[in-house]
């Protein structure tokens, strides 16, 4: 399914559920806002994103423990746990999508290599939900792909 559909649908589920988004972003650079935000309407769910590329955004505006980051680095499970939950707690919105990873084509490190994407997702009042994936392709196919994976993690997100 095309990412416009699935984000009009995605939507439109939300909607139903009288349900909002944030989104925290670091490697996408607001691409996940944008295909939602591209569909007419999607004020009434898109409660508002953060692109938080640097790890000063993610402490500043998420939260995001600098121990954490000194630890683990940007790229990690950790870090886009605490980029999820903290754009909850920093928002009026139900659920979080964060994103953090290395789209390429530099940047890339022992035990992360281009195409390491860590997604994670915060509903209040469940668990927080987390992907960790490796995509193939040039930087603009790593990002689309995690568009896609974003999505899907939210419609998980209504599962009852």
């Amino acid at each position: 399914m095309p990412l416009e559909a699935e984000a009009a649908g995605l939507l439109d589920a939300y909607r139903r559920r009288g349900l909002r988004i944030v989104t925290a972003e670091s490697c996408t650079g607001g691409l996940i806002a944008a295909t939602l935000t591209e569909i007419m309407g999607s004020s009434d769910v898109v409660e508002r994103g953060f692109v938080t590329y640097s790890n000063e955004a993610k402490t500043d505006l998420l939260g995001v423990p600098v121990a954490m980051l000194q630890a683990h680095g940007a790229v990690s499970p950790h870090v886009a746990r605490a980029m999820a939950e903290g754009a909850l707690s920093s928002s009026r919105a139900d659920v979080s999508i964060a994103v953090t990873g290395i789209a390429g084509p530099g940047g890339a490190a022992p035990g992360k290599p281009v195409g390491l994407v860590y997604l994670a997702s915060a509903r209040k009042g469940r668990p927080t939900l987390f992907e960790r994936h490796n995509f193939a392709g040039d930087r603009a196919a790593v990002r689309l792909a995690a568009v896609g994976a974003a999505l899907d993690l939210l419609h998980r997100q209504l599962d009852d």
